[in-house]
């Protein structure tokens, strides 16, 4: 089917293709238009878009319709502030109001390096946030100060994850972050789901994106798949997929080793932070969606004794050790070994001149989302 181009969005049979700052304008509008400060709706567009970018879409702007629909039904809220419950020399104890994670998730990071500024290690525990979106955002923000940051997230009222060996759901996707800062140049990130991949991934294919990888989710009846369809069950005209509705759950990766991580982020961003845990027996439905985060910030310079000027060993340390694991053979011919966060570097300089490429179901969706909020087909060309 030949492509065609609409405005500045192409449109190639059931894939589109939006430059960024189309995608921009759009989701600053519509969350504008949905109760959020100019500055909050360009900062939560500005990261969803971000995500598009690097390659992840689960955490991109196919969350813009649920995002508005958690307006409205008050499950997220509007420019809102952190309340700081504990603020101790190394460490603070946050609560995000149920906020957007986007401005919440800034916020607390923001407290996390001062502190670790201060005092060279720190720590947050931040509970009750919104959706705090791609957490290698945190790692990055920290990581540009000159900060090695660790981020554990869980998501209170989420459960859509087995544990290893189970079918029913007892757990969420429960995040693992941490970034490396590189005194000259870009920071190394490790971000990860510790399912075997991340909600909005399934939410991707079920609108017809990207196919998930095999043995993904198990099924009602212990049937391991790739089908997303068992996660969300059916989703009545005029609604969006809702994750909580399905009969089936994703998988953690790795077996009993992923599971272990999946339940550890339960244990350091539910537990110890405050924010609760995904569910606990009679007590599925009475959790409120939120996540909890437990981040730990190290100063580079205080650990190294090496003002960032100068120059820093453990840079050094860092590029050797990536030089040599760079240096291994590929499995495949032509092929190339990666470190963290490389592979996102590439996405994002083809999607800058592509655009981000999302399945025609979700740009519609996205379209749908906006006129719902008063824009009209010129805003949206």
């Amino acid at each position: 089917m030949s492509a065609s181009t609409v405005g500045s969005v192409r449109r190639d049979g059931n894939q589109v293709f939006v430059p960024l700052e189309v995608m921009e304008r759009v989701g600053k509008a519509t969350f504008e238009a949905s109760g959020c400060s100019a500055e909050e709706a360009s900062t939560i567009i500005t990261r969803l878009a971000g995500a598009n970018l690097r390659g992840h879409d689960s955490h991109g702007v196919i969350r813009v319709p649920r995002y508005v629909q958690w307006i409205d039904e008050g499950r997220q809220i509007p420019n809102q502030t952190v309340e700081v419950l504990q603020d101790q020399p190394s460490f603070a104890i946050v609560d995000g109001r149920f906020g957007f994670g986007q401005s919440i998730g800034e916020q607390t990071v923001d407290i996390g390096i001062a502190k670790a500024k201060a005092h060279g290690v720190a720590m947050t525990a931040l509970r009750n946030s919104g959706h705090l979106g791609r957490i290698g955002d945190w790692a990055e923000r920290a990581a540009a100060e000159g900060i090695v940051s660790i981020h554990m997230v869980n998501v209170r009222g989420s459960l859509i994850v087995a544990p290893f060996g189970g079918i029913d759901r007892r757990g969420s996707t429960n995040p693992f972050c941490a970034g490396i800062p590189m005194p000259d140049g870009d920071p190394i990130i490790l971000d990860f789901a510790t399912s075997l991949v991340a909600e909005g991934k399934a939410l991707v294919a079920l609108k017809g994106g990207k196919a998930l990888p095999a043995g993904s989710l198990v099924d009602a009846d212990g049937t391991i798949t790739s089908d997303p369809t068992p996660l969300y069950g059916e989703t009545p005209p005029g609604t969006y997929p809702d994750p909580s509705r399905g009969p089936g759950a994703l998988r953690a990766f790795g077996d009993h080793k992923g599971f272990g991580m999946n339940f550890l982020m339960e244990m350091m961003a539910g537990a110890l932070t405050g924010s609760g845990t995904a569910g606990a027996l009679g007590e599925e439905q009475a959790r409120p969606f939120c996540n909890g985060m437990f981040s730990i910030y190290v100063d580079l310079g205080a650990v190294t004794g090496v003002a960032p000027h100068m120059g820093h060993p453990f840079a050094e340390e860092v590029r050797n050790y990536v030089a040599f694991v760079k240096s291994a053979r590929p499995t495949e011919p032509g092929g190339e070994v990666l470190i963290p966060g490389e592979k996102e570097k590439k996405v994002m300089a083809e999607r800058l001149q592509t655009g981000l490429p999302l399945a025609a179901e979700a740009w519609d969706d996205i379209v749908a989302t906006a006129r719902a909020k008063g824009m009209n087909d010129v805003d949206l060309g």
